[in-house]
């Protein structure tokens, strides 16, 4: 029965799952978080550039989601509407950086070697035992030279090359044209192609992980701030 009802609401669509989350149905929530987690982190961090912010920033995105879900039409998919919400949010966060920076000018320069302990810390302790250390120095490769990439550029590369997005879907959570997306990727393309070889970029799609442990963290971190307690929540039918 489990199952089924597991079966029934991966069949949702997203207005029904959109209903059910406004609802703070459990199993919605967990089901909306598993399916939009990773794509949120990455689209954040594409814009802050630390791990810890970004974070916030996926759990903001949802508790901001549940209190305009009403507004929630169906034009676009939720996965959509939700990664426009934390663009925002992390836009938000990052002017703020900003202004902190300009009134503290001995932060205004960024440095590379304490984003890499931030960024590549906790990845490094969820390896696996069998991972070899050359696999830890790649993905650390792979992320610096992703941000390294200008701000404009960066974000537009993980959500077309890491995210897979539509150059369509990119420049609607975007607010800017789709030829301004297809220049910025194709620019950016060239310019992590200058740093990695042709069979490295293949490895890019296990970079920023997010998944597991810390996914599902973040998820009960999500059901605890909307006041959901599962085990007096079974979902109700399909």
């Amino acid at each position: 029965m489990a199952a089924q009802a597991l079966l029934d609401y991966e069949k949702l669509t997203d207005l029904e799952l959109a209903a059910r989350f406004a609802a703070r149905d459990a199993r919605a929530v967990r089901l909306v978080t598993g399916r939009n987690n990773q794509r949120l982190f990455r689209t954040a961090w594409s814009i802050l550039k630390n791990r810890s912010e970004a974070e916030d920033v996926v759990q903001e995105t949802y508790l901001r989601a549940l209190g305009a879900i009403g507004r929630f039409e169906g034009r676009s998919s939720l996965s959509t509407w939700l990664t426009r919400i934390a663009i925002n949010e992390a836009l938000t966060r990052k002017r703020a950086q900003q202004r902190r920076a300009n009134a503290f000018n001995d932060t205004s320069v960024f440095v590379m070697e304490e984003y890499r302990e931030k960024i590549m810390g906790s990845a490094e302790r969820r390896l696996s035992p069998e991972s070899e250390l050359a696999r830890k120095q790649l993905r650390g490769f792979l992320e610096t030279a992703v941000a390294n990439l200008p701000d404009n550029f960066r974000t537009v590369f993980v959500l077309r090359e890491i995210e897979d997005m539509s150059v369509e879907e990119a420049a609607g959570v975007l607010g800017v044209p789709a030829e301004t997306v297809r220049s910025r990727h194709l620019r950016a393309r060239k310019k992590i192609q200058e740093a990695l070889d042709p069979e490295l970029r293949t490895a890019l799609g296990e970079t920023f992980p997010f998944a597991g442990a810390d996914c599902e963290a973040l998820t009960a971190s999500v059901l605890n701030r909307m006041g959901i307690s599962e085990s007096n929540n079974d979902g109700g039918s399909a």
